[in-house]
């Protein structure tokens, strides 16, 4: 009954909310707009994204969450359980508790962090493991700088949601490991993939070409979310330092200042090795980084942040198509677009342009933001079996990828949803 009470209001609340589209949609109040929107997302959060992770994705069998659904809504009981998606959840469930207080969701925070402290977190050597298997044992002990980025971002929110000091120490003690072994000393930024003990190994786990990829912007872009909310929760002068210090290197090393792109791939002295560009991660590294810079408080930095947020988000606009979704990629060195219209581009485009609207006051971006939100509903929400699909193609076709699994979480949609929420209330 629910399911069919979330389509129907869906439906109702989908005929106010006008998009750049349709030529009433001129005369109507920005905040109307941004109201309606909030509505849609609300309703789409709280009626189908979470209970779908919340009822589908609960091992009862041996603790914490499935490590895999596919397309279909076939569990796999016996799958690993991915680092990145276990973290993931653990700061969703408690962004979402924070800000909607309902303690059905500070259950799923609790059994998400207490299942990542007995199983995730390796306690002989620091850090927390790449994955699990399916009964919790250790699985693949590698110490990923962008798996344990994500660790820090959910044990802080789950700090910021319940004070619990436990989860805090952890997030701090991985903190301090990244500056010890993978922070690069010589010519600053962070090394890619760690030994169990921290040794410094090249293995290619996030797109890397060559040996030569040895700095990425994925990587570095999800440590400096990492340290934002850190911050928030630990405002120690260390953090403060090497959080502006990441969003400089963004500034200096990982933007191109001919394109405002960002450069997904360089060698250690931040070199570009990669002829790609991402418009997901430049829309929301636009957003990203002026949430950084604003926390930090300097006034000159964000006068910077602030005119390069919105360069990236122009530059980001390429990938825009005519029915208000946004691409994958495009490599320039050939013009090959990937065209896939995958859930966690939109769902940055959509909170990434209502930033750009919030920052300039430009209806174009919010625009942008609600002809992708309206994509989105049409194409990537699984109205029939709820949650999400991770993936369109470009002819419209979903069921590309599973539906939950080692990177497709509630976590981009589910903060997207959250931040429109937040800034428009």
């Amino acid at each position: 009954m629910e399911k069919y009470l979330f389509i129907t209001i869906t439906i109702l609340i989908s005929t106010n909310l006008y998009s750049s589209g349709h030529e009433n949609s001129v005369n109507v109040d920005p905040k109307l707009r941004m109201n309606q929107l909030k509505n849609e997302v609300f309703i789409n959060l709280t009626k189908n994204l979470l209970p779908y992770w919340s009822t589908r994705m609960i091992d009862t069998k041996n603790g914490g969450f499935y490590g895999r659904i596919n397309v279909n809504d076939q569990i796999f009981p016996d799958e690993d359980k991915g680092g990145i998606l276990n973290a993931r959840i653990l700061w969703t469930y408690s962004a979402a508790y924070r800000i909607l207080k309902d303690t059905a969701y500070l259950r799923l925070a609790n059994r998400s962090k207490d299942y990542i402290m007995a199983h995730f977190i390796d306690k002989e050597y620091g850090g927390a493991y790449r994955s699990v298997k399916s009964n919790g044992a250790p699985s693949d002990t590698r110490k990923q700088t962008y798996t344990q980025s994500f660790f820090i971002y959910g044990l802080a929110e789950y700090y910021r949601a319940t004070g619990d000091k436990d989860a805090l120490k952890t997030a701090r003690e991985i903190f301090e490991l990244f500056e010890k072994y993978a922070l690069d000393k010589k010519s600053d930024g962070y090394f890619e993939v760690f030994t169990r003990d921290w040794h410094r190994s090249y293995d290619k786990l996030i797109g890397e070409s060559t040996i030569n990829d040895e700095k990425t912007m994925n990587t570095h872009l999800h440590v400096m979310e990492a340290y934002t909310n850190l911050y928030r929760v630990w405002p120690d002068n260390r953090v403060a330092e090497r959080l502006k210090d990441m969003v400089e290197l963004f500034l200096d090393k990982i933007i191109d200042n001919k394109t405002s792109h960002l450069i997904c791939f360089m060698d250690k002295n931040w070199n570009r090795t990669s002829a790609a560009d991402s418009y997901g991660h430049d829309i929301e590294s636009s957003w990203l980084l002026f949430e950084a810079a604003g926390l930090l408080g300097d006034p000159a930095l964000l006068i910077r942040v602030k005119g390069t947020s919105i360069k990236i988000a122009n530059a980001a606009a390429e990938g825009l198509q005519p029915d208000g979704s946004l691409i994958y990629e495009r490599d320039f060195s050939t013009g090959h677009k990937n065209t896939e219209r995958s859930w966690w581009v939109q769902a940055e485009t959509i909170i990434g342009y209502l930033n750009a609207y919030q920052i300039t006051g430009k209806e174009k971006y919010l625009d942008y933001s609600i002809n992708c939100w309206n994509y989105t509903k049409n194409h990537l929400v699984d109205n029939n079996a709820g949650g999400w699909f991770s993936s369109v193609s470009e002819s419209g076709v979903a069921g590309i990828g599973d539906k939950a699994g080692f990177w497709v979480c509630p976590y981009h949609n589910g903060r997207m949803c959250l931040e429109i929420i937040e800034r428009v209330e």
